[in-house]
Parts: C-alpha cells; sequence; structure tokens
C-alpha cells in the first residue's frame, strides 16, 4: 500500500498575502502537524505551489480574478516558512488542477491519497477530482481541518462535492 499526502498552495499570498485569509492562516498549525506526521510515517509528500507569470492579469483566471497573487520567485509565490523544509517535492501549476501532479500519482500507484491545502473550494476540489478520475480504486480523504475556502459555505460546498465523488471527508 503506497500512500501520498498533497499539500496544495500552502503558499505566502494565500495565507496571509493577496488572496490572505483568518481561515487560512488558522489552519496552518494543522497542516504543519499533518505534514510531520506524513514524513514521520514515511508518506510520500507532494506540494502543489500555484504559479503566475507577470501577465497572470492577461489571463483568463487573471480576467476573472483580477488579484495579482502567487507570480513566480516573488515572497507570495512561496511555500509558508513553516512547511519550507518539508516542500521536497513540489509541481508548479499554472491553473486551478494540475496533470502533472495527477501524472506522478498514477506513476506512484498509490492505494491511498490524502489532500491539504488551500484553497478547497478551488484548488483542492479541483486536484481532488483530476486524481479520483486518474486512480478510481484508490482511497481518497480530505482533511477538512487542514483546509480553508474562501469563504466558510464556498469550504463546506466543496467537501459536500468532494464526499459525493466518493472522498471521505476527516472532520
Amino acid at each position: 500500500m503506497r500512500k501520498l499526502l498533497v499539500v496544495v498552495d500552502m503558499q505566502n499570498d494565500f495565507v496571509d498575502g493577496s488572496l490572505g485569509t483568518e481561515e487560512a492562516e488558522k489552519i496552518v498549525p494543522n497542516v504543519v502537524e499533518r505534514v510531520k506526521a506524513a514524513e514521520k510515517a514515511g508518506e510520500d509528500i507532494i506540494f502543489t505551489r500555484d504559479t503566475h507569470g507577470s501577465d497572470y492579469l492577461k489571463t483568463q483566471e487573471g480576467r476573472r480574478l483580477p488579484v495579482v497573487h502567487c507570480v513566480k520567485d516573488t515572497k507570495g509565490w512561496e511555500i509558508i516558512d513553516e512547511l519550507k523544509g518539508y516542500a521536497k517535492t513540489v509541481i508548479d501549476k499554472p491553473s486551478f488542477g494540475s496533470t502533472r501532479l495527477m501524472e506522478a500519482a498514477v506513476r506512484g500507484e498509490y492505494t491511498e491519497i490524502e489532500l491539504i491545502g488551500l484553497c478547497t473550494d478551488i484548488c483542492v476540489v479541483s486536484n481532488a477530482l483530476l486524481l479520483k478520475a486518474a486512480l478510481p480504486e484508490a482511497d481518497f480523504s480530505v482533511d477538512a481541518s487542514c483546509c480553508a475556502g474562501v469563504t466558510q459555505k464556498s469550504h463546506e460546498a466543496a467537501l459536500e462535492t468532494m464526499q459525493m465523488c466518493q472522498i471521505e471527508i476527516k472532520r
């Protein structure tokens, strides 16, 4: 049995930067503890990093969400300090979901995948559903205490959507 922990977009801009929220800041200790536990248990860990260029506002996402964030090589793009030392495998992704992450999970032949991070209602749900489609027989879970959404309502809606797609929601 191979287990993978996916840590989605725990970057400065999503925690306390241009798109940061109080809810995101509150989950940091939980995420740090979960990552430490995964490392101690010998689980594989992959971090994703939302990655945009200086032309972000000209992209489709930038036109729909005109808040510059996670521009490559800026402080906001970096994994938060509390997790930097654990981010040994990082996949940069230009969009919500990552086909590179999906390919890495398939290559790894994981039988158990857990997702944590930000934002529940955008990047966590996008990657969870991509991974579930690619590995339909793997066991999937999302730890709600290690996730935060844009709003509490959209966070809960994303959790409900993932649960309907046979992803276990840990509370």
